[in-house]
């Protein structure tokens, strides 16, 4: 058996689990970003891929691959596979949904309060040497108290629920949207509610978004979304970047439509210079906190992760069904 992987080199050999299974396969490497014929001189004879959340894998890739029986996402996030395709040629693919639950809602908990503390403007003053009249301005201006807020999600999966339940310590309100509500009992032990779209927008001071890239969800961030919120509401992305419509962030920053936003992930990925949220006005930059795309990628997510492949994939060898399929 062989295990293909498109992706880090150093990731994978670091997160490599100890298991028979491991031990028994042929493991060969393309690096993210490899072409397709390119990733096939590596591994067009491998029984299993695991991709990177961000590396396609095409139907081109796939008819290619005569033994290929499983593609699985590193990760939680499938749009870079050809699901339709995998799904004709008889190919499982899976992702590892839920296994960073608890990672994305820490960094999801991080960007809300860097927001609602001003945190790279406090943080900058300090080195300035501004520190006692920076204090005094954020005393006069007012700092929000995350328990004083009112908690919006849109989308309400594993990561918003992990999020929900941390911020009951602080006592928020929450509203939550999505496809199914979940039943009263539910809905009590999580402390939230269950409100349309527009609701969210209307009332709630932070607006955190948990959504899955499909065509309805794309790009759902626009102008009419942002015109919605209030003032001096903060939007929260850890999501996926392509939910967002940068041009539309960028100008609701500029004209103070809302008062901050903190993203974790920004499309296309790699962000170029060139991105609209890379080029603000120094003043409606200061409303912006960004991290790298690394809410979920900690330690204890790559060693669940990377298991629940090689288990799959153990799963797949010995004829019978892997957990997590998306197709």
């Amino acid at each position: 058996m062989k295990m293909l992987v498109i992706g880090d080199e150093a990731r994978t050999r670091t997160y490599l689990p100890d298991m028979p299974f491991v031990h028994s396969c042929e493991l060969a490497i393309a690096p993210r970003g490899a072409s397709d014929d390119d990733i096939l001189k590596i591994g067009a004879d491998a029984d299993f891929v695991m991709a990177d959340a961000i590396s396609p894998v095409s139907r081109y890739l796939m008819e290619r691959m005569p033994n290929l029986k499983l593609v699985h996402s590193e990760g939680v996030a499938f749009n870079a596979i050809d699901v339709k395709a995998a799904h004709e040629l008889g190919i499982y693919v899976c992702n590892n949904a839920g296994v960073n639950a608890g990672a994305v809602a820490e960094q999801t908990i991080l960007l809300m309060l860097a927001c609602l503390r001003d945190a790279m403007a406090a943080d900058a003053a300090v080195r300035a040497g501004t520190q006692i009249q920076t204090k005094e301005r954020m005393m006069v201006e007012g700092i929000r108290e995350l328990g004083d807020c009112r908690v919006g999600f849109i989308g309400f999966g594993a990561i918003a629920q992990a999020t929900a339940r941390r911020l009951g310590a602080w006592g928020c309100e929450m509203l939550y949207n999505k496809r199914h509500p979940l039943d009263a009992e539910g809905e009590a032990e999580l402390g939230a509610r269950f409100a349309s779209i527009d609701e969210i927008t209307r009332t709630c001071d932070i607006v955190s978004v948990h959504v899955p890239v499909t065509d309805e969800t794309r790009g759902l961030v626009d102008t009419a979304f942002l015109s919605r919120m209030q003032p001096n509401a903060v939007l929260i992305n850890t999501a996926r970047g392509e939910i967002v419509n940068n041009a539309a962030l960028a100008d609701a920053l500029e004209r103070g439509v809302i008062g901050m936003a903190g993203l974790d992930t920004i499309a296309p990925e790699p962000v170029q210079l060139d991105n609209p949220l890379l080029n603000l006005s120094d003043a409606a930059a200061r409303k912006l906190v960004l991290s790298p795309h690394i809410g979920g990628v900690t330690q204890g997510m790559f060693n669940r992760a990377h298991r629940m492949v090689w288990e799959n994939a153990a799963r797949v060898a010995a004829g019978e069904t892997p957990v997590n399929i998306v197709s």
